[in-house]
């Protein structure tokens, strides 16, 4: 049986699925790119049985998964890529709507536990997928996530022409002192008894620190350096953890504790 990976096809996961695809036999395991949101559901109902999936869908539903040790899409500090642009201080988005992107449930929630309980305001949050440009002229906010934000973030139209650009991860660091976990790679309980999963694992542990020591050949096969050159492809990655250490499971047990007490999960 062929194991189905589920694959975001993000610049922040471009260094760990390069690897990847370059080291696994295709007989053996066929990658089904998605947004998160998307991975989310395929994984939910075991059209794909491994995938980096948001961290909110593995605290919603633990019982249906197995936790892959050691791996993480995390942040201490700045991440860059899941921004909230703003025409006015974040303090004065009270009673307001902020737009933001329908592609990661985590992303939303941390912006609602963010604008709630760190800053004392209640803005609605409305999931859009209208071009920022379009967005912020009827919004005073968009939050933004991945190679859109990137994207954005160097467009003169947005990034250049905002006066407010907020890192949602920065200000999650700012508050609580511990890294943020976007997304866990996580398995459908049923296929992770299986050898191929164990197998599986063993290559993702290896295409990790075989990333994390080859960045600059990485960067240089990079599709999509329209987006960032090869040298802030590799600033953008050493900004990430893709470790899940125990300073991360704290953050994530924080988040988990706040999504309850916000009734997010």
């Amino acid at each position: 049986m062929v194991l189905r990976i589920g694959k975001i096809n993000f610049l922040n996961l471009y260094p760990i699925f390069y690897t990847l695809e370059k080291e696994c036999d295709s007989s053996l395991y066929e990658f089904v790119e998605g947004s998160p949101s998307e991975v989310n559901r395929l994984l939910r109902k075991g059209a794909v049985h491994i995938s980096p999936s948001s961290s909110i869908e593995y605290l919603r539903h633990p019982g249906n998964y197995t936790l892959i040790r050691g791996h993480s899409i995390s942040a201490r500090g700045p991440v860059r890529s899941i921004l909230l642009f703003s025409r006015v201080p974040l303090e004065e988005l009270d009673g307001g709507t902020i737009l933001a992107t329908g592609m990661s449930e985590t992303s939303t929630a941390l912006l609602r536990i963010i604008t709630r309980r760190f800053y004392g305001i209640e803005a609605e949050i409305s999931v859009s997928a209208v071009p920022p440009e379009e967005g912020l002229k009827v919004s005073p906010a968009y939050m933004l996530i991945g190679d859109e934000a990137l994207r954005a973030r160097m467009s003169p139209a947005v990034g250049g022409s905002m006066p407010h650009v907020y890192d949602l991860s920065l200000i999650w660091y700012e508050r609580t002192g511990l890294p943020f976990v976007f997304a866990l790679w996580i398995g459908k309980k049923e296929c992770c008894g299986r050898d191929a999963f164990a197998e599986f694992v063993s290559r993702l542990d290896s295409a990790r620190e075989y990333a994390r020591s080859h960045l600059d050949e990485i960067a240089r096969t990079c599709p999509r350096r329209d987006i960032m050159s090869p040298d802030d492809l590799i600033s953008y990655w050493r900004g990430i953890s893709y470790d899940l250490d125990d300073e991360n499971m704290k953050g994530l047990e924080l988040f988990r504790d706040y999504l309850a007490e916000e009734g997010l999960i």
